[in-house]
């Protein structure tokens, strides 16, 4: 038996196990193969009905379309397989979709498909999927969004190590850093949103585009001594769109490839969006760190060899999907370059990348859900990690303050060898200062605890924050 012919067992083929970020996740189902095959069939059953709406399809053909139109009555397995030998899984659907509509309604069989071809019914059936599955991502966007807000205000103030290049900088707080993943969540929403209202069209093209095939069943089917008034077409496709909840597109886009560039470009900015929450949130678990831990919950984060660990697991999920989605979505973009009036190859690589951008992004905004929604802040471990440098953190403002009376390139001067003569030695940098004479003649001791202290450093964070969360 060649290998090509081993049996293959009743359990799924792809059950999530290289891929727990999305298993398990309501967009895991929403993109699995019967949700593409049943968006298929919503395609083919919104198809009859548009046509019917317009008069060029009985109207009992187009009922009997749509209440076979359920995708647990076909076969699913075998349409896959047949689509080795057509390229596609829409002729094997079509063949057996016909069979089924004809066992319930022999007189509507005919009427399945009528005019149509592959890559309309394909295509629409990815926005369909698209759609349904942006709908799950925004909400949770939303979750995460709402989670942030309440954590950029109760920690408006808190104050923390502002960290540039792995190191530390000048303090910032924490509700300014939750105000940023939040920022990046909005804008992500944004861009999700403008696709799912209204930015993901219908395909109708028919076999190259010119919808010709459309156009003859209509003129058989419409009467009027075959006569399909001109803006037949612009009639079709807005009864179509409206029959899916999709757009009505400027032209047939089987080779004009925008629709699913533009997801593609979304949901990686999305994955990078949620990405850059999961590796703050990494940085921040550290052992070492120790500032910020994700919510706990039974077995989860455990080591299979360190009993004493509780790995950052939503992080690391999240990140996972951080890294796959912008190379599959460079996949989806290089497929505008497509040939022709229909791509041999370009079209038919698309479809695994797009569902598993749809994937690795649910499964990546319903993580940064629950990690936004039960991270946990410690303050006071971020205030003792504002003391490691004992005052440098603050060097900058120490420089700025002095300046007026020492000069701005003489008090740096200062300050950088203040600095690294504290960092040698171990001493505070108040320390070295107070021994400094022209330091004295400015600054009473007490100024100098003042200057010093990291908490009234944090520049307009504060307001930042409101301003952020006035959005």
């Amino acid at each position: 038996m060649s290998t090509s012919q081993v049996p293959c067992p009743d359990a799924p083929l792809d059950a999530g196990l290289l891929s727990p970020v999305r298993a398990g996740t309501a967009v895991e189902r929403a993109t699995c193969d019967r949700a593409w095959l049943q968006a298929m069939l919503d395609a083919e059953a919104a198809l009859a009905r548009a046509q019917a709406s317009l008069g060029t399809l009985p109207e009992r053909a187009a009922r009997a379309i749509t209440a076979a139109a359920d995708a647990d009555r076909l076969d699913l397995r075998a349409v896959a397989v047949e689509a080795r030998e057509t390229a596609n899984p829409v002729v094997g659907l079509v063949r057996a979709f016909t069979a089924v509509v004809a066992a319930e309604c022999p007189d509507a069989a005919e009427y399945v498909h009528r005019g149509s071809t592959s890559q309309d019914i394909l295509d629409t059936g990815a926005m369909l999927v698209a759609t349904r599955a942006l709908r799950l991502i925004r909400c949770d966007l939303a979750r995460a969004a709402s989670a942030l807000a309440t954590l950029a205000a109760r920690h408006r103030e808190t104050p923390m190590a502002g960290r540039t290049l792995a190191l530390h900088a000048v303090p910032t707080t924490f509700g300014l850093k939750a105000a940023g993943w939040r920022e990046l969540v909005l804008d992500a929403d944004e861009r999700l949103g403008r696709l799912a209202d209204g930015g993901l069209p219908v395909a109708l093209g028919g076999a190259a585009g010119t919808l010709a095939g459309y156009l003859e069943y209509a003129r058989i089917g419409a009467g009027h001594n075959g006569v399909v008034p001109d803006a037949y077409l612009d009639e079709l496709t807005a009864a179509f769109a409206e029959q899916t909840g999709l757009a009505v597109p400027v032209l047939p886009w089987h080779a004009l490839r925008t629709p699913v560039a533009d997801l593609a470009a979304a949901l990686a900015h999305t994955a990078g969006a949620l990405g850059k929450l999961a590796v703050d949130v990494q940085v921040l678990a550290r052992t070492e760190i120790a500032e910020a831990t994700e919510p706990g919950a039974a077995g989860r984060g455990a080591s299979s060899a360190m009993p004493h660990k509780r790995n950052p697991v939503l992080a690391t999920l999240v990140r996972s999907a951080a890294l796959q989605v912008p190379a599959l979505a460079a996949v989806l973009t290089q497929c505008l370059a497509t040939e022709d009036e229909r791509s041999a190859g370009a079209w038919h690589a698309e479809w695994q990348p797009l569902r598993e951008c749809l994937r690795l992004v649910g499964g990546a905004a319903s993580c940064a859900a629950e990690l936004a929604e039960g991270l946990c802040v410690n303050p006071q471990r971020m205030r003792a990690n504002l003391e490691l440098t004992g005052g440098q953190i603050v060097s900058e403002r120490a420089s700025a303050v002095l300046a007026p009376a020492l000069g701005k390139a003489a008090a740096k001067r200062l300050l950088s060898t203040a600095s690294q003569q504290a960092a040698q030695s171990g001493t505070p940098l108040g320390d070295v200062l107070a021994a400094l004479p022209e330091v004295r003649e400015v600054l009473s001791p007490q100024e100098l605890v003042d200057l010093l202290d990291p908490a009234h450093y944090t520049g307009a964070a504060g307001a930042l924050v409101d301003r952020a969360l006035r959005r």
